[in-house]
């Protein structure tokens, strides 16, 4: 069983084919597609996007690796010489994903086909953050036009917008 199917048992079975196929294969996979990056442009927002290695500003090809191992998936996002890597796992059945210097605990959610994503806890370098300046981090996978497609959006207090991407990838089918 893949992690996105042990964190979303039953409801996994609602999610639309083409994220049903990218959480569901067992072995390291590569996926292309588009991607739209929009940066903020708070001081603040350039510090924390660079602590957590967010991709800068632009439009074009998107690569993205998943390897699955004993312990969650290592994601790699390539967005033109840029690399986002982070570390996915499973704990207490919410997921956590380690991206650069800060640790996101989520919630997903099958709503409607599509899968979201929640941050209901954060820290930075181990230490805790209120978890209400992450009330406008979320994601979402769903289906579009026979294509997998993605939605990521993190903003902060002060800091305002740090990232938002959205794009698709070419999941077979």
């Amino acid at each position: 069983m893949t992690l996105f199917e042990r964190l979303l048992g039953s409801a996994f079975d609602t999610l639309g084919p083409r994220v049903r196929e990218l959480h569901l294969d067992t072995g390291t996979r590569r996926y292309a597609g588009e991607v739209e990056v929009e940066r903020g442009r708070h001081p603040l927002a350039a510090l924390c996007a660079w602590a957590t290695r967010l991709p800068p500003a632009g439009r074009g090809p998107i690569e993205v690796e998943i390897a699955p191992d004993a312990v969650g998936e290592c994601w790699s996002r390539h967005v033109g010489a840029h690399v986002m890597r982070s570390r996915l796992w499973e704990q207490g059945g919410l997921l956590h994903e380690r991206l650069g210097a800060a640790t996101f605990v989520f919630r997903l959610v099958a709503r409607g086909g599509a899968l979201e994503w929640t941050v209901v806890r954060a820290s930075a370098l181990g230490l805790p953050l209120p978890a209400r300046w992450f009330s406008a981090v979320a994601a979402r996978e769903a289906d579009g036009g026979g294509r997998y497609t993605f939605e990521v959006t993190a903003a902060l207090p002060i800091a305002g917008l740090l990232v938002r991407y959205r794009g698709w990838l070419d999941v077979g089918g």
